[in-house]
Order: C-alpha cells, then sequence, then structure tokens
C-alpha cells in the first residue's frame, strides 16, 4: 500500500523537475545565435552594417552564418567574398587566403573573379611583413620573397586576363612597387657581397638585378655596384663603361664622388635586436 505522504513527494519532485527543464530551455533559446533563422536578405544587410562600423569580426561571423543557412544563391556567393575580405582587414591573413582559394575553385568564371584574384594580391603582399614592420623595423625587401612573389602574379593575373576592370590600374602600380622590392633585394645582397669583398659576387647580383628588373628604382645602384667591383677587380675597362653609364643617367650619384656606398656604424652590431641595417638607407 502507497503512503500519501510519498505520492506527495514524488509529484512535489517532478514539478520542480519540470520547471527546471523549462528554465534551462529558456535560457537555451536566449543563447541561440541571433541570425539564426533571419532573411537572407537581413542577414546580409546586418553582415553590411557590422563592416561599416569596422567590426570585421562581427561581420565574418554574421556572412558564416548566411552561407551556412543559405548554402546556394547570389547572397551566398557575394557573402563568400565579404568573408575572405573580413578576414583580410581582421589580419587573418592565412583564413583570408583559404577563404579566396575555396571561392576561386568553386567558382572560377565568376563575375568577382578578377576582385578575388587583387584580394588575394593583397593579402600575399602584405600579410609576410606585417609583424617585421611592427616589431623588427625591417625592410620588406630583406626577407623572404616567397609571398610577394604571389602577390605579383595575382596582379599580373589581374592585369592580363582582367585588364579591362577597375582593379587592372591599381594591380599594375602595386606590380611596380614589387618590382622595385625584389630589385632592392638583390641590390641588399649585391652590397653585402661588396662589403665582404666578394667582388665576382656583387658584380652577378648587380647584372642580374638590372637584367630582370629594368627601369626599376635601384637600377642606377646596380650600376654603381658595376662600377666598384670591376675598379677593385682590376677591370679597368668595364669599369669605365659603368661610370660612364651612371654619369649619363644620375650624375650627382653619390658613388662618383666616393661617397657611396655608407654601411652602418660597426657599433650597430653590438645590439642583437637591430637586424641587418641596409646602406641604402644611409
Amino acid at each position: 500500500m502507497t503512503r500519501p505522504g510519498f505520492l506527495f513527494r514524488n509529484a512535489f519532485l517532478l514539478a520542480l523537475l519540470a520547471i527546471f527543464l523549462a528554465s534551462g530551455c529558456s535560457r537555451l533559446r536566449d543563447r541561440q545565435d541571433p541570425n539564426e533563422g533571419v532573411p537572407v536578405e537581413e542577414l546580409y544587410e546586418r553582415g553590411h552594417e557590422s563592416m561599416r562600423h569596422g567590426n570585421w569580426s562581427r561581420a565574418a561571423a554574421t556572412f558564416r552564418r548566411l552561407v551556412a543557412q543559405y548554402p546556394y544563391g547570389p547572397y551566398t556567393e557575394q557573402a563568400l567574398i565579404e568573408i575572405a575580405y573580413a578576414q583580410y582587414k581582421m589580419g587573418s591573413h592565412d583564413e583570408a587566403i583559404s577563404s579566396i582559394d575555396r571561392f576561386l575553385r568553386t567558382y572560377p568564371t565568376h563575375r568577382h573573379a578578377a576582385y578575388m584574384y587583387y584580394l588575394r594580391g593583397l593579402v600575399n603582399a602584405s600579410r609576410d611583413t606585417v609583424f617585421l614592420q611592427r616589431v623588427w623595423s625591417l625592410d620588406p625587401s630583406s626577407r623572404d620573397l616567397t609571398t610577394p612573389n604571389q602577390a605579383y602574379a595575382d596582379f599580373a593575373v589581374v592585369v592580363e586576363r582582367f585588364g579591362n576592370t577597375r582593379y587592372a590600374e591599381d594591380a599594375r602600380q602595386r606590380m611596380v612597387a614589387l618590382r622595385d622590392m625584389f630589385a632592392r633585394h638583390d641590390l641588399d645582397r649585391a652590397l653585402y657581397y661588396l662589403r665582404r669583398n666578394a667582388n665576382v659576387a656583387a658584380a652577378n647580383r648587380a647584372t642580374y638585378l638590372l637584367e630582370h628588373y629594368p627601369q626599376s628604382a635601384y637600377q642606377n645602384d646596380a650600376v654603381a655596384v658595376l662600377a666598384e667591383a670591376y675598379t677593385r677587380l682590376g677591370n679597368a675597362e668595364l669599369a669605365a663603361d659603368a661610370r660612364r653609364v651612371l654619369v649619363l643617367n644620375e650624375p650627382d650619384h653619390p658613388w662618383l664622388s666616393g661617397d657611396w656606398p655608407r654601411y652602418p656604424w660597426a657599433v650597430r652590431k653590438l645590439n642583437p635586436f637591430a637586424g641587418e641595417r641596409s646602406p641604402i638607407d644611409n
């Protein structure tokens, strides 16, 4: 025989359990993504509103929710583009590259393919130098040029395949800047060899610069390296030829007055954080 008190106690416990469950479900609903179930047009506008306020993280999260809820359609395609741009603005360069690569694989003939190549160029041009510029203050030309080379290739695609788009001219200008970076990289190596009296190596590197990056901002410096290297090697004819070219193109170049290259002060080497400063900056 069941006692009334026992039944009452069980009923009371069941009622408490129901209350707790209801409260938990309510809190769970409160914690749900506010973008869940929102119409695609409204989600897209929310993402753009976050971008207008510079909230790139929230914008990326909103656009990702849009893609998850609406995996097909023009809004989805545009949201994928916006995700990549937001990641670039956040400084999440690797994630941005991955997003761009996926987009180009999925939509190789998309009407915004030119922009995605252009954006990938921007990401590659900047992602390898951000740390150095903020912490070490070294010139990017002194670093590995793998990602700047990829950036150059991306901008070249924009110029060659999408030359009638609004991104082509800026891509072309960025290619010029990158070529100067590559040229400076070779000039720094040539000056490094000169400083260590590796004169043949210095002349070879300067020749490489002139052959591969004609009309760069550092072409006259490369000619000066040739003049200095050939002078040290005792090749008067080649040294005179280099001097003549330098006088013709930059008659006030400091090498002609014996004031170039000017290497950093030797005491600088005592600072382990100073890095290798280029004589170009002196």
